[in-house]
């Protein structure tokens, strides 16, 4: 059971992880070729919000194996 909980947490998390990142380079992309002076700026900005989209995934692996070696 600890092992399909697992594989549920890891699943969940790179699924929203993915919409996530879609979602962030999609509109990022959408606002530089609006404002192509802001690319640099909107870029940054673009890196920060993937690293803590990807922040999630990390935490799933981590619950994951919680469930799998301490349950």
């Amino acid at each position: 059971m600890n092992y399909i909980a697992a594989a549920i947490a890891i699943m969940g998390a790179a699924i929203g992880a993915g919409y996530g990142n879609g979602q962030v380079i999609s509109k990022t992309i959408e606002s530089m070729a609006r404002q192509p002076e802001m690319s640099g700026q909107l870029r940054t900005t673009m890196f920060i919000g993937v690293a803590l989209v990807e922040a999630v995934p990390i935490l799933g692996v981590v619950i994951a194996l919680i469930l799998v070696f301490a349950v």
